[in-house]
């Protein structure tokens, strides 16, 4: 059977994802290769990332790789991909999703979140916008670099603890750190968060690209985050501005919880609908978004975009 070759970001985090999806494939007799990519989110590291322009910081090199056949396929964390992808390349797949929660990380076994005048280190313009809205007395600081970068700035005492997605934490097997598991009806993740997407030239040979898909893809995840995704399209926005969305798929009824906050956490924006109809997910997405900013997500954009253009 063909080598794969899988292009993948070098970090650990990355190169865990990497190594799972070779194990999937190698269980179906595949043979793989891991290529390493450096991306301009790997070397940018000293601003973040609504300044340095987010869209496909983390992907663009992949891509690049992916049309000039020098990977096979690419993959991505789901939530570093941009809403819309080339017409040249697809999403072929997106693996069963860990659980999907944020959670606030510290070596300080007695840390509080209550506590007056903690810092609190992310790189998530979402993050830092809920933590202001729900926890109004904590600082927040930039947080960027590969999640064991950020443990050492965090070991060091840059900051009191540190705002993770909790698949990434528990992937590099860091959950002893874990003091506080965010809900996620209020801290509602990052589109495809907990997830790891597989994208592929569009002209890849049709039985192979079948055959990757078949081995890589859980169905219902891969609905869930369709519905994410076309909410964040409709956003059209990226990791950059706050909006958050989750769908969840329970007794043949899918649910999209999507919405937009402030960047000062004073104004939030959200809602939940839900459809029957798997072939409507996409259009599901379309809806909520078109809620949100018909009920002042517009306007939230508006002031965003002011507000950077100025800064």
């Amino acid at each position: 059977m063909k080598n794969i070759r899988i292009g993948t970001r070098g970090s650990r985090l990355a190169l865990w994802q990497a190594h799972h999806v070779a194990a999937c494939l190698e269980r179906a007799q595949y043979t793989t290769e891991i290529v390493i990519i450096t991306t301009t989110g790997d070397v940018v590291l000293d601003r973040s990332l609504a300044k340095i322009g987010s869209k496909g910081v983390f992907t663009i090199e992949l891509e690049e790789s992916l049309r000039s056949g020098h990977i096979d396929i690419a993959v991505h964390s789901a939530k570093d991909v941009q809403s819309s992808i080339p017409e040249d390349l697809e999403l072929l797949a997106f693996m069963e999703r860990e659980i999907v929660n944020d959670v606030v990380v510290s070596y300080n076994h007695d840390f509080s979140l209550d506590k007056p005048g903690i810092v609190l280190g992310t790189s998530s313009t979402r993050r830092r916008a809920m933590l202001q809205r729900y926890y109004p007395a904590a600082a927040t600081a930039e947080a960027r670099g590969n999640l064991q970068t950020r443990l050492r700035k965090l070991e060091e005492g840059q900051y009191d603890a540190l705002v993770l997605a909790y698949a990434g934490v528990h992937r590099m097997e860091y959950d002893a750190l874990i003091r506080y598991m965010l809900p996620e009806t209020k801290f509602v993740p990052a589109t495809g968060q907990g997830s790891v997407a597989i994208e592929c030239a569009r002209n890849m040979e049709p039985e192979l690209k079948a055959s990757l898909q078949d081995i890589l893809d859980h169905p219902t995840t891969h609905l869930c985050v369709q519905a994410e995704r076309a909410f964040l399209r409709t956003m059209e926005g990226g990791c950059s501005i706050p909006s958050f969305a989750l769908a969840t798929y329970t007794d043949g009824v899918l649910q999209l919880h999507g919405g937009l906050i402030s960047l000062d956490g004073e104004e939030y924006v959200e809602e939940i609908q839900t459809t029957t109809d798997l072939t409507q997910v996409e259009a599901l997405g379309v809806r909520v978004a078109e809620a949100v900013l018909g009920r002042g997500g517009r306007q939230i954009l508006d002031e965003i975009r002011s507000h950077r253009a100025e800064a």
